[in-house]
């Protein structure tokens, strides 16, 4: 299993284990729902963990079945959650690194006002990297414009945006691909696009 997978195999298992932990009685297709994953890998993960001794099953009436989470499997629960809070914090330590280098390059040529395009985390990452820096932030661009919405600045409709006059535009979405292709399309400069 590669990085990726694993993090991927990590992140279903806490979660499995935390909604069994809030609720004993949960039922496979509510973790489906809850998770968004497919009922027959639930059913496999469930399978996983109680093989594992992470959790136990008993019966109950109507032919349900009550997961009881194991001391081995609370012990789980802690180091994935541990884990993953880990990898958040390298994550963001890295986006923020990767967000001030962009900066530095956009104040070196000269670049003024910018354009947040996307609103998530990472753009609001991108907006508290922005204070103290010689940078203007013309509005940020998403689905549907919201007057004063992100930290009192505009949001900007993708109808809005050939409209606005900017130096630079900073993508912080990860779709870069479609989304440059939307800027494309759009008439944005694309020399003007920084991506992370």
């Amino acid at each position: 299993m590669n990085k990726l997978e694993t993090n991927r195999h990590n992140d279903i298992t806490l979660r499995i284990l935390d909604e069994i932990s809030k609720e004993s009685s949960v039922t496979q297709r509510t973790l489906s729902s809850k998770l968004d994953v497919a009922l027959g890998l639930i059913n496999a993960y469930i399978k996983r963990l109680t093989k594992k001794g992470f959790i136990k099953i008993t019966t109950i009436p109507k032919n349900r079945a009550k997961y009881i989470l194991t001391p081995k499997g609370f012990t789980e629960k802690v180091r994935l959650t541990y884990e993953y809070m880990q990898y958040s914090m390298n994550y963001f330590k890295d986006i923020r690194e990767r967000i001030d280098d962009i900066y530095k390059k956009m104040i070196s040529s000269g670049v003024e006002n910018i354009i947040i395009w996307g609103d998530g985390e990472v753009a609001e990452l991108s907006y508290v990297s922005m204070r103290g820096l010689p940078l203007k932030l013309v509005g940020i661009v998403d689905s549907k414009r919201v007057e004063k919405g992100f930290f009192g600045h505009d949001v900007y409709s993708f109808e809005d945006f050939p409209a606005l006059n900017y130096d630079a535009i900073l993508l912080t979405s990860f779709n870069t691909e479609k989304e440059k292709q939307r800027m494309k399309n759009l008439g944005a400069d694309m020399d003007k696009i920084h991506s992370l």
